[in-house]
């Protein structure tokens, strides 16, 4: 069941992201270098909560743009080779029971959804558990508590 964990972007998640980084990369990270030159200005730096504000989200900003370019640059852009028929792969929308609970989820880079789906990434325990798993198989996973639950495999499908 282990695969390799490679990111898979959707052309529309690529776009997305790339639209997000020229936002960071331009008028955000000048609109921070702004503030900070005002605050700055200001005086005293060790008790000026402007300038530590601005700080901190210029670190926020740096470290979302190093996300995204090293995504863009490592991920796959289209769609994930189609794993055979009835079996749980990368950017399939999955159905799952855990306790009597239905749980419907995208199994991927939280990256790749518009939002209306919840993504568990192949690496977080459920995703890794039903990573490989055919439909109609029970398989097992420990949660973050230690405790093993129970998961069975309802439905597979691609995601568009």
């Amino acid at each position: 069941m282990n695969q390799p964990t490679q990111t898979w972007l959707t052309q529309e998640a690529a776009d997305r992201l790339k639209a997000e980084l020229a936002s960071l990369e331009g008028p955000l990270r000048a609109e921070i270098i702004k503030k900070i030159e005002t605050a700055r200005a200001e005086g005293d730096l060790k008790e000026n909560g402007g300038y530590h504000a601005a700080r901190e989200e210029q670190g926020k900003i740096e470290g979302r743009i190093r996300q995204l370019k090293h995504m863009l640059e490592h991920a796959h852009i289209g769609t994930p080779p189609a794993s055979e028929s009835g079996v749980v792969g990368l950017g399939m929308l999955v159905t799952v029971d855990i306790g009597g609970d239905e749980l419907k989820f995208l199994l991927g880079s939280r990256e790749i959804s518009s939002g209306d789906v919840d993504v568990y990434s192949e690496k977080s325990p459920l995703g890794g558990a039903v990573l490989g798993a055919k439909v109609g198989e029970t398989v097992n996973y420990t949660a973050p508590n230690g405790k093993l639950i129970k998961v069975a495999v309802l439905e597979a499908q691609p995601f568009n």
